[in-house]
């Protein structure tokens, strides 16, 4: 009597399965055994570190895996002697600026023996962005209230000021002394009332006339309107952007403020030297620097870097760039990079920099395309 084959064994099929599993995750998984060699390291793993494809780690020590990552390192060094694992924590890598959130669990075997111990991690580094902007929306609403009743009682005494000088002015023609002090106080009069104005600028609601729009326009409209406000001196300025760009969804007005004040900084850091490199391509994947909504799937983005080769930013001065009224020029308002953050966030995009001191600053400004739309035009 001729009997059917079989099907594989019961504990073969759930492990094949469990591997498959765990290989397609969303989340990051890495397990290691208690001598400290890597067990399973799924793919989510392997991109977020940078790493081969996992089959070919499975055996090495944990910390020659991990050697470019000493932050994991150190996490994994004492999970077996940990009372309390750590449950949904985070963590920002210092190799990549990656933020993760993590847990970390022991593997026993059927007599309750540690044998091993797997982390679980997830990239939050859209996630984590996404929340400082909402925390920085809440400082900006507060204190833009403020700045708001603020710039409106200063406007007006400074028009009186700058009145009553002109006409102090025109009865000193004969003193050329009360001349140059009645000068003087005119154009600090002009210079508080353009900072009052920037502050009501900053706190208003942002209004977008949203069109596609081409990024090239934007930067050459931004780059004629800088050589007319702020001096460039011997600094060389090279502009790449391919011609088949798409658009993004966009105010040209807006972006072409965005784009001008980044270069005035430039300007500004070089101080007549050096040079500016200001570029433009598409990114359609996550590892590309594409916009993620939702944190799921990555959409096309164009993105924009200025950088240049100047003295570049202090730590301690990177952290606050962004942040309203904070600024390192004797005479600025500390409104420029604000403003240019809200403009950005209001057309759902993203801003960051990353600077060497010494060596130079790149800000990178991250749109997305416009929906259904072909063609480069605004």
């Amino acid at each position: 009597m001729h009997m059917p084959k079989r099907a594989a064994k019961p504990s073969r099929l759930t492990d094949v399965f469990f591997r498959h599993m765990v290989g397609n995750m969303r989340n990051g998984v890495l397990a290691i055994a208690r001598d400290g060699a890597v067990v399973l390291v799924n793919d989510e793993a392997c991109r977020l570190f940078d790493l081969p494809p996992g089959a070919n780690l499975v055996g090495m020590p944990y910390g020659e895996v991990l050697h470019g990552h000493p932050d994991i390192v150190r996490v994994l060094g004492g999970v077996f002697d940990m009372v309390t694992l750590p449950n949904r924590a985070e963590l920002r890598l210092r190799s990549t600026s990656t933020v993760i959130g993590y847990t970390l669990s022991l593997v026993r075997d059927e007599a309750g023996t540690t044998v091993g111990a797997a982390l679980f991690f997830k990239d939050l580094t859209d996630v984590e962005q996404i929340e400082e902007r909402e925390r920085l929306r809440d400082r900006l609403a507060a204190v833009g209230e403020m700045a708001a009743v603020m710039a409106h009682e200063i406007k007006n005494p400074l028009a009186g000021i700058e009145v009553m000088a002109a006409l102090l002015r025109r009865k000193t023609r004969d003193n050329p002394d009360a001349q140059t002090l009645v000068t003087e106080i005119i154009n600090e009069s002009k210079l508080a009332n353009a900072i009052v104005q920037e502050v009501l600028a900053f706190v208003r609601p942002i209004r977008l006339q949203l069109f596609p729009t081409s990024v090239a326009d934007a930067l050459n409209s931004a780059l004629t309107l800088v050589d007319g406000e702020a001096a460039r001196g011997a600094t060389a300025v090279s502009l790449h952007v391919p011609t088949d760009l798409p658009p993004v969804g966009g105010d040209y007005h807006q972006l072409t403020q965005v784009f001008a004040n980044l270069l005035i900084n430039a300007y500004q850091a070089l101080a007549g030297r050096g040079h500016v490199h200001v570029t433009a391509r598409l990114a359609t994947t996550a590892e590309a620097g594409a916009l993620v909504p939702g944190g799921q799937t990555a959409a096309p983005t164009v993105v924009v870097e200025v950088a240049d080769n100047g003295p570049g930013v202090p730590a301690d001065v990177a952290d606050k760039i962004f942040n309203p009224f904070f600024t390192t020029k004797p005479k600025g308002s500390g409104l420029g990079l604000a403003i240019v953050r809200k403009i950005v966030d209001a057309h759902e995009g993203r801003i960051d920099m990353t600077t060497t001191d010494g060596r130079g600053t790149c800000f990178r400004v991250t749109l997305p395309v416009a929906p259904h739309q072909h063609g480069t035009h605004h």
